[in-house]
């Protein structure tokens, strides 16, 4: 019987679970799907916009560039013509050669007396008969307002024999140099129409989509089914463009909706009109909706499988993990196997079992510190009394006797008998900074001796009354004022520099050695850092040791900071709490 209970809340269990991650995840699917859909559609209908834009400010950049060059044609062979003596000059008719043979462009150029008869042409062509050349629209225009230059509508050049070119024509009213003054005459300079149109071709808006272009009055420039316009066979629909100079607008006919974006050439008035059509960009959005529809379906399958397949694997495990919680609970740290089931179940039980590890492996750590810290306190006393720097200072003093240094024999042996004195300490381990400051000022005499005054040192104090009767563990400067004149100083060409000072700083106190040797690379300062590096010299109180001492005794937010630059030196900072001597006893 407890036996088909257990069987009936497993599959309750498996059921609710499968039921309640099903119905938020079809939610969440079709919100998101949602949401994807009308992010994506809204994108891509102000992509179309913004791509037909720049499509068409593009064509007004390159149409402006193209007739500022040929306005800069224009005013050139004005120009000329204005700085030669005659049209008849030899000069003249070179250089306006020289600029339609250079311009594959230009047709031709010519000049006109007010009353229509032919002064010159380049290159050298026959005028027509019957061309009723003053009754053109570019001569009119040059007559009746000579200042500006005038730009036609694309026509048909038929001035001259032999010739149909579909050109534009730039024309103006200029003055001649002539035997009775200036003489009033118009210069036309004919553009091939081909270049403006290739220009025009190019673009493409969608499959369907165009450009064309009307002037300021809505006669049509440029269109790509021009000839069927003129027709009668197509019809374009201007009022819209001539409303409005820039923007894009819809357009809603009985067939279809047309999206009409406007740019308006500034020099000519000329407006550049982009035709897109909707349906283009609503088969976009539908086929984003089609994707995104089968998507969700795909996705929603996919997870019910995985759902009623997960639901299977996370109940009973479960329960497993309960009962090794509660055995946890009723203090049973002893190891077990990890329980199997799904990812989910599988990592939370790794993570709990890796928690009672760890608990297990702190417990052991805090008896292996606990023996360390002993350990450590022993290696301190047995390593006070270093024989080798015991040696090498008695052979210092034989040395400064022998050479009658007198005084310097009492001031090393003085030093040696105190920094012995502060060592032992009567087998304390915790003295005043005052008196490890004394120790590492006996120690720099006696290796100031030895070395023969190859460096100096200075002890500075911020507020001595508080700071030197605040505690300390013993041997902390020594080890690091040792490695300063060793690996920093020793070395040195010129002489060095040793400086201690100690400051109390956010109710720290700070005691800092810096010097000026050698410094350490980048990679032996690493190994420092990380306790790796191994000194054969020095009187075996590493600065390991030092750091591993402080920790134990302080706690892990105090110790060493080391900061070292080849050729520059380095800078060791030790960190201890504030504790003054009427807290020796607590420690």
């Amino acid at each position: 019987m407890k036996r088909l209970l257990a069987v009936i809340k497993v599959k309750g269990i498996q059921f609710i679970i499968t039921t309640s991650f099903t119905l938020v995840t079809v939610l969440v699917m079709l919100f998101v799907g949602v949401m994807l859909y009308g992010k994506f559609a809204q994108t891509a209908e102000q992509n179309a916009y913004l791509h037909t834009q720049q499509i068409l400010e593009q064509v007004k950049y390159n149409l402006d560039s193209y007739l500022n060059g040929m306005t800069q044609i224009f005013e050139l062979v004005d120009d000329k013509i204005r700085r030669s003596k005659g049209l008849t000059a030899d000069k003249l008719s070179e250089q306006l050669e020289t600029i339609v043979e250079t311009r594959k462009d230009i047709v031709s150029i010519a000049v006109f007396t007010r009353d229509g008869t032919l002064l010159s042409t380049t290159p050298s062509k026959v005028l027509r008969r019957n061309t009723r050349l003053t009754e053109q629209s570019w001569f009119q225009k040059a007559i009746e307002d000579p200042t500006n230059l005038s730009i036609s509508l694309p026509h048909i050049q038929n001035l001259f024999k032999g010739e149909y070119t579909w050109v534009v024509s730039m024309s103006r009213e200029i003055l001649l140099h002539g035997p009775d003054g200036e003489i009033p005459a118009v210069l036309l300079v004919d553009v091939n129409f081909k270049e403006i149109d290739d220009l025009c071709q190019s673009v493409g808006l969608g499959k369907k989509g165009y450009v064309y272009i009307i002037d300021l009055v809505g006669n049509i420039v440029y269109h790509p089914q021009q000839q069927l316009i003129y027709a009668g066979l197509k019809n374009e629909n201007r009022s819209l463009p001539l409303k409005h100079s820039y923007g894009s607008y819809v357009e809603e006919t009985q067939d279809e909706t047309r999206l009409i974006t406007i740019k308006t050439i500034d020099q000519l008035g000329w407006k550049i009109i982009g035709v897109s059509y909707m349906d283009e960009i609503v088969t976009t959005k539908n086929e984003i909706s089609r994707f995104i529809f089968w998507l969700l379906i795909f996705v929603i399958v996919i997870v019910l499988f995985v759902l009623h397949y997960l639901s299977a694997k996370i109940s009973r495990p479960i329960k497993l993990l309960e009962q090794s919680m509660e055995k946890v609970e009723q203090g049973d740290f002893s190891e077990s196997e990890p329980i199997r089931g799904s990812h989910e179940v599988e990592q939370l039980s790794l993570r709990f079992h890796l928690m009672v590890a760890k608990v297990r492996e702190l417990m052991h750590q805090i008896i292996r510190e606990q023996e360390a810290k002993r350990k450590s306190e022993l290696e301190v006393l047995q390593a006070q009394i270093n024989p080798h720097f015991l040696y090498n200072t008695l052979n210092s003093v034989v040395r400064m006797v022998g050479n009658g240094k007198n005084e310097d024999v009492i001031t090393t042996i003085t030093s040696l008998s105190k920094l012995f004195r502060i060592s032992l300490s009567r087998g304390k381990n915790i003295i005043t900074v005052r008196e490890e400051l004394e120790h590492a000022r006996h120690y720099l005499i006696i290796q100031k001796m030895r070395y023969k005054q190859k460096f100096e040192y200075e002890i500075v104090v911020e507020d001595e009354d508080e700071v030197l009767n605040c505690l300390t563990l013993k041997l902390l400067l020594q080890p690091i004022v040792e490695n300063a004149i060793y690996h920093g100083i020793e070395h040195l060409a010129d002489p060095g520099r040793i400086r201690i000072f100690v400051a109390l700083i956010d109710d720290k106190v700070l005691l800092q050695v810096s010097d000026n040797g050698l410094g350490m690379s980048p990679d032996v300062l690493a190994q420092v850092k990380a306790g790796f590096y191994k000194s054969e010299e020095g009187s075996g109180v590493g600065i390991q040791n030092v750091q591993e001492r402080i920790r134990l005794t302080f706690g892990e937010e105090y110790g060493l900071e080391i900061a070292s630059e080849q050729e520059e030196g380095t800078v060791v900072r030790v960190w201890i709490p504030r504790q003054v001597a009427e807290e020796r006893d607590r420690l």
